[in-house]
């Protein structure tokens, strides 16, 4: 084997030749991303440069030791195989670090050529596809020719087009990424519609059928006959259980089928009188427009939550909706008598994390089409809903800004990456807003950058999560948490569901069960996995189960009496080490915080 460079000095070939290759390679890489038909026209051109007519090209995975065929021209077909990193010409290439040239294939370690296919070369050059410093691949060219020698400048030519390839390579990574990343705003953009429409769906339908269903009581109270609110009741479940099938096939309302937003807006009045006995009135003003399917769905999922609102919260006597048509965009206005509410309260994470998700719901809707919404609310003077959507929307909506924002909390920078790329993954609708390895800061963090959830390790030093979490509970009653755990049996979990934490997922789970824990603790919900509730309760299990040793016992004794390590050691004839490996295990079993409690406690023994 000999190692080259490109410094050889060029003395043959013809130059105008060597320019249309050239050229007809980088005029290939103008717009393409299909990998394999670009490197194999790269590879031939290549091959016919250097008068030869086999070769290959394949791409390096350093760290898993591997590389791919992309492509073979002449040999013996093995694209799309995958070999280890210590065989064949493109193992020599990386692991020399530089081009190399092997007068014989035969030379070749661990070739993989056929043996039919083997006889027949003779010269060999192989030289690295590099980017951005790193090893990205490998071009190799076989000759046939017996007594062929390849020289620097030949090893020059096969470098500019292993230049062309690592460009190919990068374009189609990056076309890759750009594409998996387009599905994931597909899916995350699909999965807000779907949270929003059931939300309201579901809301719409519930709400319906407790106000038939308290109508019975009332009914039954007052030694009426329950059984017309019943079947209201019934009605109103079956029409729930439509919508909520129409909303997850993407139909949309049934009241929009063949309807103008105006006609649908009333019926929906017409429900809420009936429903609530609460005096409404439509109003539309301008001349009304045919808008597009999606404007006219969200304008009246706006109008329908914020009625479902004035059901269940308002306590209202009249309710007015307007439909305003300007020259640019259509306003929708919900007005109400109400209670009102406080608008700060809810907005600044309050308990209410209904009231929240609805206000989130709504204007999420809103900007989704360039629009906007403001509520205005005072307790005991009524609430105002508007919301204005153009016609046309004139610019891309960024959809990060309704993703759920989590703050992530751990002292190990690899875990962190770890954890953003899993999440990233597993869940578009997580935006990571902050990553702090000191939770000292993750206070001042958290009202700096006000997340939805925090996700922060329960074995931090110095402040562990169960500090923490109470920390941020204090300057925040709402914060919601989510805890990493390395074991179902730490005595801190009890802790830690004590101070307010939200959410408990062990170090192991599956990033999915992660993913759904943290969305679970956004909307105000915890959610534990059946696999960590089956451990956790099987570790509570046997520590009821497991009594104290008769050495624990006697320690206990001593401890009770008020006697330090030492005397218990002395009285005991063991090691200080000892005595406090079996006081520690009096303290996980019988549940005390330490010796004082231990020392109370009048459970016998």
């Amino acid at each position: 084997m000999r190692m080259t460079s490109a410094d050889r000095p060029s003395s043959s070939g013809p130059a105008d030749l060597r320019l249309h290759a050239l050229t007809a390679s980088a005029a290939d890489l103008a717009g393409q991303f299909a990998l394999a038909p670009l490197l194999a026209r790269i590879l031939r051109h290549a091959i016919d440069l250097l008068g030869c007519e086999s070769g290959s090209i394949c791409t390096v995975d350093e760290v898993a030791g591997t590389y791919r065929k992309e492509v073979d021209v002449g040999v013996g077909c093995l694209s799309g195989q995958t070999f280890p990193l210590d065989e064949g010409v493109t193992g020599e290439v990386v692991r020399a670090r530089r081009s190399v040239i092997f007068d014989e294939y035969s030379d070749v370690r661990g070739g993989h050529i056929s043996r039919e296919d083997r006889a027949s070369l003779h010269g060999v050059i192989g030289v690295p596809i590099r980017w951005d410093g790193a090893i990205i691949g490998a071009c190799v060219v076989f000759s046939k020719e017996p007594g062929r020698r390849f020289t620097g400048e030949d090893t020059a030519l096969v470098e500019l087009f292993a230049t062309h390839a690592a460009v190919a390579i990068a374009n189609a990574k990056m076309h890759a990424l750009a594409a998996q990343r387009e599905r994931d705003a597909a899916i995350m953009a699909e999965r807000e519609r779907v949270v929003r429409d059931v939300h309201d769906t579901v809301g719409r339908g519930l709400a319906t059928v407790l106000l038939a269903l308290d109508s019975a009581d009332r009914d039954l109270a007052g030694g009426g006959d329950p059984r017309h609110a019943i079947a209201a009741a019934r009605t109103a479940t079956r029409s729930a259980l439509h919508e909520t099938q129409r909303t997850v096939l993407g139909l949309g309302p049934a009241l929009l089928d063949g309807r103008p937003l105006n006609e649908a807006i009333a019926l929906e009045l017409a429900w809420v009188q009936s429903t609530a006995a609460i005096e409404t009135r439509l109003v539309v003003a301008g001349e009304p427009e045919a808008l597009p399917a999606d404007t006219a769905r969200q304008l009246f999922r706006i109008v329908q939550e914020s009625l479902t609102n004035v059901i269940e919260h308002a306590r209202a006597r009249h309710v007015r909706v307007g439909l305003v048509y300007g020259d640019r965009s259509v306003t929708a206005l919900v007005e109400d008598d109400g209670r009102g509410f406080d608008l700060a309260t809810i907005t600044g994470r309050s308990s209410d994390h209904s009231r929240g998700l609805g206000l989130r719901t709504l204007t999420a809707r809103a900007r989704l089409l360039g629009g906007s919404l403001d509520v205005d609310s005072t307790p005991h003077w009524g609430t105002r809903v508007r919301a204005e959507i153009p016609y046309v929307s004139s610019e891309p909506v960024d959809t990060s800004q309704f993703r759920w924002r989590l703050l992530l909390v751990h002292e190990n920078p690899i875990v962190r990456a770890g954890l953003v790329r899993l999440l990233g993954q597993v869940e578009p609708d997580i935006h990571i807003v902050g990553e702090i390895s000191d939770a000292m800061q993750a206070v001042e963090a958290y009202s700096l950058l006000r997340p939805n959830v925090v996700l922060a390790n329960l074995d931090l030093s110095r402040i562990d999560g169960v500090q923490l979490t109470a920390y941020l509970r204090a300057a925040d009653p709402a914060a919601a948490v989510v805890l990493l755990i390395d074991s179902v049996t730490d005595d801190r979990i009890r802790e830690a569901a004590q101070v307010g934490a939200i959410g408990l997922v062990e170090a192991g789970a599956d990033p999915a069960v992660l993913a759904r824990s943290i969305l679970a603790a956004a909307r105000g919900d915890s959610l534990l996995s059946a696999e960590f509730l089956s451990r956790f309760t099987a570790s509570l299990t046997a520590r009821d189960t497991h009594p104290l040793t008769a050495r624990e016992r006697e320690v206990r004794a001593l401890v009770e009496q008020g006697l330090p390590d030492k005397r218990i050691a002395a009285e005991l004839r063991i090691s200080v080490k000892t005595v406090e490996k079996h006081v520690g295990a009096v303290l996980r079993k019988t549940g005390a915080a330490n010796r004082t409690v231990l020392a109370g406690q009048s459970v016998p023994h």
